[in-house]
């Protein structure tokens, strides 16, 4: 998949990873998300190496990361959404819509039978994008060997 680059007055969207700052998301993933507090850098960067990543840029000199999202994928059926997230300082401001809608247009990212995403309280952003809660749910099987990463020392 080539690189994707979207363009917003102040801010760009890329899929570029090499101009992701995986500081930026190892430390927004580790200490303010609800769902990956203590993951390990190690994690982070394998997650990162192993997914279709979209990163959020702030235009500057040198781009400055303020959002970030990965889709898990077989490029060819099934995208699972995760890690989503833009910095505190740059919410309101429309970003997480931007960035629903590119990865949602991507053209390496189409034809799938089905998306899934988990989320605790941005229903309302993904409804928008044609995600909803699951029916059927008595199908859906999970294995969950812990709930959270141990704490880093």
């Amino acid at each position: 998949m080539s690189n994707m680059i979207f363009t917003v007055n102040d801010f760009f969207i890329s899929t570029d990873k090499n101009l992701l700052d995986v500081n930026c998301i190892y430390n927004y993933l580790t200490k303010e998300s609800y769902w990956a507090k203590n993951i390990s850098a190690t994690v982070v960067e394998k997650s990162i190496a192993c997914s279709v990543c979209f990163g959020v840029y702030r235009k500057e000199q040198t781009a400055i990361q303020v959002g970030f999202a990965r889709v898990i994928t077989d490029h060819a059926t099934f995208g699972y959404l995760a890690d989503v997230f833009i910095l505190k300082a740059y919410r309101g401001i429309g970003l997480s819509k931007l960035l629903m809608q590119t990865i949602m247009e991507n053209p390496g990212l189409q034809g799938f039978r089905r998306w899934l995403l988990a989320t605790k309280d941005a229903h309302g952003l993904y409804e928008k994008f044609g995600f909803t809660l699951l029916e059927n749910t008595g199908r859906l099987m999970g294995y969950k060997p812990f709930d959270e990463y141990a704490p880093l020392n």
